[in-house]
């Protein structure tokens, strides 16, 4: 792949996850501040991704995949979507951006595997090339935190002026661009025929479903299911959680958390190769009870670090668990299954395990909060830190430990 090729992909990864970042991280804080939305509501509002990950193979599988070039609705889509940020810029209470943010979603999450299938397409040996593009993508997103902390759009002035609205205008306005900047990248026709049958387990995965005969990979399944529960409560929680005690550029400083994860992206492999797959995941298990475990226990004051520390092992717990077991599934399912299993995978994980994960956050939360609109945080954060140790204590008893390759 040639330079320029690898800059243009590398543009389109960037501001894919720009856009993603620029919202995603504050919502929880802007839905409770700007909009005063309870708990519950915050909740739902997070829960579209979920519902975006269950509904994005029907769009991929139907319709890029067998009528139209995919960088064309990629452009379409992200249009679609800076119009759509636009009208969540100006919506005035929760019953008005609920819709809005739903059906952004649903639109947004087949952009994930559409970015994806552009730079495949283009790639020789995508083994090795494609995380040298990809990289660029949490780049954006850590891009996006880190301006939004030093405009202070998360500061507690900035959010008493209701300046944390501007980021969707600012999500809005490179979407726009995102959108446009899609119809000059590579061409890439569909794959499949126009002709060939379009069915429901294909597109969701479900053919893959015989892989679950194999008692240790059901158990990593249902594993990951129940790992993306706490998984949740990091997403819908933390920003607010870190506004309410009062750390200052909290956006900024949650973006430490993909800069780790470009790190351990990186010693993955090194740690795979001498530990092993069952010691990777369950390093990984553990690292999501610490977190937690620092965050009930940390403050804005002396305790910092102990926040800081939790916002960094997000490296470990988001690499050395879904990585690992992308390559997992992929040893497992052999050619006839790779694309299948994968998206089983993800539906296990962003849709079943997160929407369960999601709504259980939003209870919990509610039920610790008080009439002065404070939560109890400690409370809060050793739920999910208690449900990591119990999904660690399953998968110990019961996965037993094989060779699994980690590709180069």
């Amino acid at each position: 792949m040639n330079l320029q090729l690898k800059l243009r992909l590398s543009s389109m990864m960037f501001l894919e996850f720009f856009v993603w970042g620029s919202w995603y991280v504050t919502m929880g804080t802007f839905l409770g501040t700007n909009l005063q939305a309870r708990d519950q509501d915050i909740s739902l509002a997070f829960s579209t991704q979920s519902f975006g990950a269950i509904i994005a193979p029907f769009i991929v599988g139907l319709i890029a995949d067998r009528y139209f070039h995919a960088q064309k609705i990629l452009g379409v889509i992200h249009l679609l979507g800076a119009g759509l940020m636009f009208l969540l810029y100006n919506s005035s209470d929760f019953s008005e951006f609920f819709p809005l943010i739903f059906i952004y979603m649903i639109l947004f999450m087949p952009t994930l595997a559409l970015v994806n299938s552009i730079s495949f397409n283009q790639m020789k040996n995508p083994e090795k090339e494609f995380s040298v593009i990809r990289v660029w993508g949490t780049i954006g997103w850590i891009a996006a935190g880190m301006l939004i902390s030093f405009l202070a759009w998360d500061s507690q002035e900035g959010m008493a002026d209701g300046l944390l609205r501007n980021t969707w205008i600012m999500a809005s306005m490179v979407s726009l661009g995102l959108g446009l900047y899609s119809f000059t990248l590579p061409s890439t026709p569909p794959r499949a025929s126009s002709n060939e049958k379009f069915t429901l387990s294909n597109a969701l995965g479900l053919d893959a479903l015989s892989l679950l005969k194999h008692k240790n990979y059901a158990i990593f399944f249902l594993s990951s299911i129940l790992i993306c529960i706490p998984l949740a409560f990091y997403y819908q929680n933390a920003s607010p959680f870190l506004t309410e005690i009062g750390l200052e550029n909290s956006t900024g400083k949650m973006a430490l958390g993909q800069v780790s994860e470009v790190a351990f992206m990186l010693a993955l492999p090194i740690f795979f190769s001498r530990f092993g797959l069952k010691k990777t995941l369950i390093v990984a298990m553990l690292a999501w009870a610490v977190r937690y475990f620092f965050f009930a226990f940390g403050n804005a004051q002396d305790g910092v670090w102990m926040l800081l520390v939790g916002i960094l092992l997000h490296g470990i717990c988001y690499d050395f668990f879904f990585v690992s077991g992308q390559i997992y599934t992929d040893s497992h399912a052999g050619e006839k299954y790779k694309s299948s299993a994968q998206g089983l995978i993800t539906l296990a994980t962003y849709g079943i395990g997160m929407l369960i994960g999601f709504w259980a956050a939003g209870q919990i939360s509610n039920f610790y909060l008080d009439s002065a609109g404070s939560h109890d945080w400690k409370s809060i954060w050793m739920i999910p830190s208690g449900i990591s140790v119990l999904v660690l204590l399953f998968f110990i008893s019961f996965f037993k430990s094989e060779k699994t390759e980690l590709k180069p």
